[in-house]
């Protein structure tokens, strides 16, 4: 059985005495729990405040991107190593506003994907299609070329160390548009296919996240479905008390899933 896996996904927000706060008050909620695999990602700047604020939990640190090379003149990059030495185990690379806003590849998002996992890093690879695709029928075609380019190359022994977030990105924040739980097992069924064709029977215990507005409310609904594996979060993780009651959906499904088995 995969374990759920509930990530925040803090993107250009908070300052530094609210990534203090808020990362306080999720360690002290989650505590010591392990059943359900927690982590947040704030921006680079509190990275260092958040990872001492969440000592003692075990909420895990992650970042939200990375620069290809060890080191280097990459004037205003982040490294993978730096992300270790911070205490980062996570981190987040390909998600859908860098794929549009920043213009990066499936090659440029395939050299971090190689990157991040060589330094040690766990890496949580990001796919989704835009309205457009969906509309044109192109979400199967879109999803299976962002799998096979972002994890080109790659030894099915790296798999342990990586998970997939499903995000459609007319999904994403204040678009009017949500998937139905149904939609969502859908699309997480083509990309385990997928990962099956590519790396065989590992590929089962991959874990495979949704991404788009999951909320307290609709929480349960998508985690009960058998290949949405987790959450990544954006807005509702700014907010320790919704976040908190996602983790507590993903603790209580788990029991679910035991008990079934």
């Amino acid at each position: 059985m995969r374990q759920k896996f509930i990530i925040g996904n803090w993107k250009m927000h908070t300052n530094a005495d609210e990534a203090g706060r808020l990362a306080k008050a999720i360690a002290v909620g989650v505590g010591t729990e392990d059943r359900v695999c927690v982590a947040v990602c704030p921006p680079f700047p509190y990275l260092a405040l958040v990872a001492s604020n969440l000592k003692g939990s075990s909420v895990a640190l992650g970042a939200q991107n990375l620069y290809p090379e060890k080191e280097g003149a990459f004037t205003g990059e982040v490294s993978p190593t730096m992300l270790l030495d911070l205490g980062c185990k996570f981190v987040i690379l390909g998600h859908s506003e860098r794929r549009q806003k920043l213009g990066e590849s499936n090659g440029f998002i395939n050299q971090k994907v190689h990157v991040a996992l060589d330094a040690g890093l766990n890496v949580i690879l990001c796919v989704g299609e835009t309205l457009e695709q969906r509309e044109a029928n192109q979400t199967t075609e879109v999803l299976e070329q962002q799998i096979i380019l972002g994890l080109a190359a790659l030894s099915a022994d790296s798999l342990p160390r990586l998970s997939i977030a499903y995000e459609p990105i007319w999904a994403i924040g204040n678009t009017g548009h949500h998937a139905t739980p149904e939609q969502a097992e859908m699309e997480h069924i083509v990309i385990r296919k997928r990962l099956a064709q590519m790396f065989g029977k590992p590929a089962q215990s991959v874990v495979i996240q949704y991404g788009g507005s999951v909320k307290p409310e609709n929480a349960a609904a998508l985690l009960s479905q058998p290949n949405v594996d987790g959450a990544l979060i954006g807005g509702a993780s700014l907010k320790a008390e919704q976040f908190l009651a996602i983790v507590q959906v993903a603790i209580k499904q788990t029991q679910t899933d035991v008990k079934a088995k």
